[in-house]
């Protein structure tokens, strides 16, 4: 396994799972998906974390319009939660039938 995921935090990781399970989401829907889990969420810390996987190669970073960017996972961002999701499995069997 990669040591991407494992140098991330847990808001990180949680943001990639976030950015795979949407279309393009915008920083405000990330954010939006994230608060149906935890409280609320400052931009004090979305936009950084966001960053931070941006600039790890994780998740990709386009422009809707002026005002508003969109995400999306990486081929290299998937991979990582692929391999992440596989080495929980082998660590933790049968988590998934309880």
């Amino acid at each position: 396994m990669t040591n991407e995921m494992f140098e991330l935090t847990g808001f990180q990781r949680d943001l990639l799972t976030v950015i795979a399970g949407l279309d393009k989401p915008s920083g405000q829907t990330v954010k939006e998906e994230i608060e149906k889990e935890i409280n609320e969420v400052n931009h004090g810390r979305l936009y950084p974390n966001l960053d931070v996987v941006v600039e790890n190669g994780l998740v990709e970073k386009g422009q809707l319009d002026r005002r508003t960017n969109f995400y999306t996972l990486s081929e290299t961002g998937r991979e990582a939660l692929e391999n992440r999701r596989r080495w929980e499995n082998e660590t933790i069997p049968g988590l998934d039938d309880q």
